[in-house]
């Protein structure tokens, strides 16, 4: 597919799941995995580049928050095991140099922004081992927003008690009082 038709394509889906509000635009997203092989890596980084491209447009007109499951651990405190996990999918350089390039763009790791040294905060384990109760996982869902929302931002967190999933949900408290 070509990148043009790929941002197409990425445009079309986040637009189905995004919701405006009043003073914001609320997007999710679900980045697909790259595959075990990483046969598909070149695919994953046109996809953060037309995410990025896509948040830029609608940031034109409002604030956004971005929220979802990114697959990547961007930094070696977003998993338990980062050594072991150098060239895994989900923590290759180029993954985490493409989630680096939302970063750079503006959007803002609200998690991070909060908490910029806590370890051991995960999103997601495998289903078996005891990796959750253990808690060897992987912080790779996110909730990244416009730098233009920073001085509203209240709180972020990880609701790791939550069961129901391989997942747990992640939040974000913005005061009304929008910049």
């Amino acid at each position: 597919m070509s990148e043009k038709k790929l941002c197409e394509a990425i445009s079309e889906y986040v637009a189905a799941k995004e919701h405006e509000h009043d003073q914001d635009l609320l997007s999710s997203s679900q980045t697909a995995r790259i595959k075990r092989d990483l046969s598909r890596l070149a695919d994953r980084q046109d996809w953060d580049r037309c995410l990025c491209t896509y948040l830029k447009e609608l940031e034109q007109h409002k604030p956004v928050v971005c929220c979802g499951d990114f697959n990547v651990a961007h930094t070696p405190l977003d998993l338990a095991r980062p050594k072991e996990n150098v060239r895994t999918h989900g923590f290759t350089p180029e993954e985490r140099a493409g989630f680096q390039y939302l970063v750079d763009a503006g959007f803002v790791d609200t998690f991070r922004h909060m908490y910029p040294d806590k370890a051991g905060q995960y999103t997601w384990w495998r289903q078996f081992g005891g990796a959750r109760e253990r808690n060897i996982g992987w912080r790779i869902d996110y909730v990244l927003i416009s730098a233009a929302l920073l001085p509203s931002l209240r709180s972020a967190a990880i609701l790791s008690e939550v069961y129901g999933s391989d997942h747990c949900p992640v939040a974000i408290e913005i005061s009304q009082d929008i910049a």
